[in-house]
């Protein structure tokens, strides 16, 4: 879930040429106040990566200059307004580089998923165009861009890795945005958002199979509409997450199968035997969410597991009061 509004936003496909720059030269200022704000941060702790964020700052700059006179050679003074958030099909970025320390590990990864992103426009642009000028411009930025992906990566933990693993492993990194990230929103929603109808309905009917049968209406109308959520939200052209409809479904899917998790001991007839499994169902969902946040995400594990419990235990305490009133 994207928290914004798609009925604002236009798609990548229904750009014309002018706003493919003036979309090419936002991206590019936005990511070199990116690299400056990284600079930064790391200045103090890590000099040597802050020089290198620096010179690639330098870089992005440049390439705005050589947007900025192709655009005024073709289209004259006036540059549209188009901003990545204008268009489906960007990735909506953890702004890590407000962070105060700032972690050099979450910079790199940061600078590595937005060079592939921002190369995948460049080639998804050039491949579009009819003009050879622009084409030939969009085809050597996309071609810098793939040399930013191995600096960052040459910054890491591995400094001795060819440009081939350093590019696999930013497609990796993108490869968790296609199916980790769209899994572990709709096992989180799952298991969370399900809590307060089923165990309202265990404390209000004091029925296991009542219970059950609004367990599975919520996991399973939460999982269709988590799907199309997600499916909607972009369409995966230029940050290279994926068919939209895959993320889709699997979104759907985690999602009824997070709130299946706990729904499901409610087949035991005895109600009070029921809720108290489904309890220790819901602390197991609970602590598989936080690992998976701190394994994939980067978040830290009492931050994850404090996030996780407490909005699960919120919605939980919703749920008995409900219940029970």
């Amino acid at each position: 879930m994207e928290g914004r509004s798609h009925e604002l936003m236009t798609t990548f496909d229904s750009l014309t040429e002018k706003e493919v720059l003036a979309l090419a030269i936002s991206l590019e200022e936005e990511d070199a106040r990116i690299y400056g704000d990284f600079t930064d941060g790391l200045r103090e702790e890590h000099p040597d990566a802050a020089a290198n964020f620096a010179r690639m700052r330098m870089e992005e700059d440049g390439h705005r200059h050589r947007l900025l006179e192709l655009f005024r050679a073709r289209f004259g003074d006036h540059i549209p307004l188009v901003r990545r958030n204008d268009v489906t099909g960007f990735v909506n970025r953890k702004p890590v580089w407000l962070e105060k320390p700032l972690e050099l590990g979450a910079a790199l990864q940061a600078s590595e998923t937005m060079e592939v992103e921002t190369r995948r426009f460049y080639e998804t642009a050039a491949q579009r165009t009819t003009d050879s000028g622009i084409r030939q411009l969009l085809g050597d930025l996309a071609e810098e861009e793939r040399k930013h992906i191995q600096t960052a990566e040459s910054m890491g933990a591995h400094p001795e890795a060819d440009p081939e693993a350093a590019d696999r492993e930013a497609q990796r990194r993108l490869y968790l945005l296609q199916v980790v990230q769209p899994g572990l929103a709709g096992l989180m929603d799952g298991s969370v958002s399900t809590l307060a109808p089923l165990f309202a309905a265990a404390f209000a009917t004091h029925s296991s199979w009542q219970t059950f049968l609004v367990g599975m209406a919520a996991s399973i109308g939460a999982g269709i509409s988590m799907g199309f959520a997600e499916a909607m939200s972009d369409d995966g052209s230029l940050t290279g997450r994926g068919r939209p409809w895959t993320r889709g479904l699997i979104c759907g899917v985690m999602t009824a199968a997070g709130g299946l998790g706990h729904t499901l001991p409610f087949l035991i007839p005895a109600v009070k035997v029921a809720i108290t499994v489904a309890i220790c169902v819901v602390a197991v969902e609970l602590g598989v969410i936080a690992w998976i946040r701190k394994r994939y995400m980067d978040t830290p594990l009492l931050s994850a597991v404090f996030q996780v419990v407490l909005g699960g235990f919120l919605v939980f305490l919703v749920g008995i009061l409900i219940g029970s009133s």
